[in-house]
């Protein structure tokens, strides 16, 4: 997005004036509600009420339409039953407005009429140069002290601070508001965008990575949208803003009757972490899990590992802690020998200086203070979590001073987790109004440090580009030309073979046959063992159907497998030829594709192959095209890792070599965007990187 385009959005974040179309003189209407909000709000501009049935409004003038304020309107917020929004929009653009918000709903997400109304709205928009949030929204919010706009009808008013909230739900959007202001978390903007119908998320992140105030930026979303455009913005954003995601809609879009497992999984959740992942956002699963780490995210500190030391008063506490950090892939390192000694001078003789470190019970502030100072200052030691149980006999508000000096005073992260009521209320607050994350529970403590370390590794990634690739591309344009020329979608045969040996892909020794004799004389050249694969544009996954037969040893097994295949597909395919291929098993049985996905375009996959593609969805995604470190990613992110590295005493595959292979389908998809889907499955990746080799491969076009 230019600019110039940014700078529109001025007019709904940054308004000199606003008109509320439909304000209302009834408590608790929405019209009443907006205009109540944007003057207790401290807006510094002219409100103007519209309602031609009322002449004052919250004891200003009231108009009866925009065009009648006498002074220019920069912003308007139309709240009038649907029927009449598309008049008072364009009584909007006689009038010079420049930015809308349409609180009211009964456009697009009805359909039918509501969608007409939709296309005619926007279509008024476009022409008057308008920017617009919604239709169908909860409205807007800037808390700049220069601008203070709360054009919304939240009935929380949030605490001001580094946090931009985008959320596509009206209902969710006021309890962001809600909890964001108990949980101490600041607000830069907020957003409720409805429909979608103008403004977008893309919009808005490219906004709010120009707005000063705000230093994060947190996401309600339910569909991407513009999945490319998101992933650019994102990718570029993220590095120096993070971005936290709640996505919903977790269906399987991809599954519609999809000829590659690739298809089938496209749509799945695996697949929305991996390209998420990719362009440095991080998600989270809950509207919970968004608040605890944001809270922890707006101290600004960044972890430079993942190695905790947790310093407690209480046992039980630390335990729970500790599980959780281990369970969330942290690690707990021992503190140095010179930082227990420090804490052995000040801690008595039953307290314990191991990592936990427990001060037990009678722990004050002053040893507080002794041990949080000898533990920061451990090398060792990346991210500090104090939790404290608030006694009767300590004063609770002392150790959150302590823990709030230790927070500012250190660049390490440090969260804090206190338990029990004595006094904790007061605590609490200090710790709030110091910006020091409280947590009600270890495990959620331990949850943050774990997605602030990830968000870390996310945002400095670094992208080393793919390689350039010698390969023989006109080969490959002729193999699929000549399909699509013959009206096929998917490729077989000696197709296949050509299209990924002129890409450097190795494939299986393998012969096409369509009589017994050829058979024979084939098997001359493979050899036994073998396998045979029934060959027919009408028979996708083979194997479900009793259509590959492995282990074949000899002449009359061969002649007995032609027979049976052919007695199970010949009436069915009368075109049927069988795929006879030289058996091999040495090796990890790996998994690539490539689909395009409804919502995120070409993506390109890495598994487990054979039967663990689908039964165990083993599968990392990355968006096409892939650079080197995408690829990379791919191959150590599957859980199943340790296969490729040599598990039960077996040697390890070459991982450079799977690297490479999906640098290579990416650059085939580049030049070939008529491939939809594609499969390998299984790719034998050869221990210690030899005879690796495609034993089954599936690729479908469109024109």
């Amino acid at each position: 997005m230019k600019k110039t385009d940014l700078r529109s959005l001025d007019a709904l974040f940054r308004p000199q004036s606003v008109a509320v179309i439909g304000a209302s003189r009834k408590r608790f209407q929405i019209g009443h509600e907006i205009v109540r909000n944007l003057v207790l709000g401290g807006f510094t501009g002219p409100v103007y009420p519209v309602n031609p049935k009322a002449k004052v409004v919250h004891s200003m003038q009231c108009f009866p339409k925009v065009s009648a304020v006498p002074g220019p309107v920069d912003l308007a917020v139309i709240t009038v039953p649907a029927p009449l929004v598309i008049a008072a929009a364009k009584d909007c653009a006689r009038k010079g407005v420049k930015g809308l918000v349409v609180i009211t709903a009964g456009f697009g997400e009805i359909g039918g009429e509501g969608a007409v109304m939709q296309d005619e709205l926007l279509r008024i928009c476009n022409k008057a140069g308008i920017r617009m949030v919604g239709p169908n929204c909860m409205g807007i919010l800037n808390t700049a002290v220069e601008f203070a706009v709360n054009a919304s009808f939240a009935a929380a008013t949030p605490t001001r601070g580094g946090a931009a909230f985008l959320s596509q739900s009206g209902a969710l959007g006021e309890a962001i508001l809600t909890d964001a202001r108990s949980l101490g978390i600041g607000v830069s903007m907020f957003a409720s965008v409805g429909n979608r119908a103008d403004v977008s998320p893309c919009d808005l992140l490219d906004y709010w990575y120009e707005d000063p105030n705000t230093e994060q930026i947190l996401m309600y979303l339910e569909a991407f949208g513009e999945p490319e455009r998101f992933m650019s913005a994102a990718r570029r954003i993220s590095p120096e803003k993070p971005i936290l995601v709640v996505k919903s809609g977790r269906s399987a879009q991809g599954a519609r009757a999809a000829v590659s497992h690739t298809g089938s999984l496209a749509g799945s959740e695996a697949a929305v972490d991996s390209l998420l992942n990719q362009c440095g956002v991080l998600r989270v699963d809950t509207m919970k899990d968004l608040f605890a780490l944001a809270s922890a995210v707006q101290t600004g500190k960044r972890p430079n590992g993942k190695k905790v030391a947790i310093v407690t008063n209480a046992g039980g506490p630390a335990i729970l802690a500790t599980d959780a950090c281990i369970a969330n892939g942290l690690e707990m390192p021992e503190l140095s020998a010179a930082t227990r000694r420090k804490l052995d001078k000040v801690m008595p003789p039953e307290a314990s200086s191991v990592n936990p470190v427990d001060l037990i019970a009678s722990a004050d502030a002053a040893r507080f203070d002794a041990a949080l100072t000898a533990t920061i200052a451990d090398k060792n030691i990346d991210m500090v979590l104090a939790i404290f149980v608030s006694p009767v006999m300590i004063d609770a508000s002392a150790v959150a001073e302590v823990f709030a000096k230790h927070a500012a005073s250190t660049e390490k992260p440090l969260l804090a987790c206190l338990l029990g009521k004595s006094h904790s209320e007061e605590a609490a607050e200090i710790l709030r109004d110091n910006g020091v994350p409280n947590y009600r529970f270890p495990e959620e403590a331990a949850f943050s440090l774990a997605n602030m370390y990830k968000l870390q590794s996310l945002r400095t990634r670094e992208e080393k580009p793919a390689p350039k690739y010698r390969v023989r591309k006109a080969k490959g344009r002729a193999v699929i030309d000549s399909a699509l020329e013959a009206g096929r979608t998917m490729l077989g045969g000696m197709e296949l073979y050509d299209l990924f040996n002129a890409y450097g892909i190795p494939l299986v020794p393998s012969r096409i046959v369509n009589t017994r004799e050829k058979a024979l004389r084939a098997a001359r050249s493979l050899g036994f063992p073998m396998v045979a694969k029934v060959e027919s544009e009408d028979v996708v996954h083979k194997s479900d159907r009793g259509g590959v037969i492995v282990g074949i040893r000899s002449r009359e097994e061969l002649l007995d497998a032609y027979d049976r295949l052919e007695g199970i597909f010949g009436e069915e395919c009368p075109d049927m030829s069988l795929l006879l291929q030289s058996m091999r098993s040495d090796g990890v049985e790996t998994f690539f594709g490539a689909a395009t996905d409804p919502q995120f375009g070409r993506m390109l996959a890495f598994g487990l192959g054979g039967v663990h593609v689908e039964v165990f969805k083993d599968v990392v995604f990355r968006l096409h095209p892939l650079t080197e470190t995408d690829a990379r990613e791919m191959v150590e992110g599957i859980r199943a890792k340790a296969m490729l590295e040599g598990a039960r005493g077996k040697p390890p595959v070459d991982q450079d070599e799977l690297v490479d292979i999906l640098l290579r389908l990416s650059r085939m998809l580049t030049d070939f965007p008529e491939i939809a889907e594609l499969d390998i499955n299984p790719f034998l990746a050869g221990y210690n990187g030899k005879d690796s080799c495609a034993l089954d491969v599936r690729v479908r076009l469109e024109a």
